[in-house]
């Protein structure tokens, strides 16, 4: 995988995309793999937290017998906290402000995990 070219694809996601204020890939196990995110927030713990967080969700849906889980929606007064996966090597965190409309933002996930996974490949 090129990290530059991943790196492009997360900073234009980011910067073409309204209310999206980050992203970050970061492989199932924790670690960053690319990122656009804010400067105040640090891209290791980050990372670390939404592995923790898929993890966590997995098991919730395993427990639940809701089936593989395709995203993980946190939703606080500031804005959310969005995971999907990239296929088996990557998960996507979007974090979008309070006035995203979540139908439109789906779909623009929707439409970098399609490019993200390109990429991968």
């Amino acid at each position: 995988m090129g990290a530059s070219t991943i790196g492009g694809i997360l900073q234009n996601f980011v910067s073409g995309t309204a209310d999206v204020q980050g992203a970050a890939l970061v492989s199932p196990d924790g670690l960053p793999l690319a990122s656009s995110l804010p400067a105040a927030m640090d891209e290791e713990r980050t990372s670390a937290m939404s592995a923790a967080m898929l993890s966590l969700g997995e098991r919730i849906g395993k427990e639940l017998a809701r089936g593989n889980v395709e995203k993980i929606l946190v939703e606080g007064a500031d804005g959310y906290g969005i995971l999907m996966g990239c296929g088996d090597e990557a998960v996507l965190l979007v974090l979008a402000n309070q006035s995203a409309k979540q139908g439109l933002l789906m779909l623009d996930i929707k439409r970098a995990v399609t490019e993200i996974k390109a990429a991968l490949n």
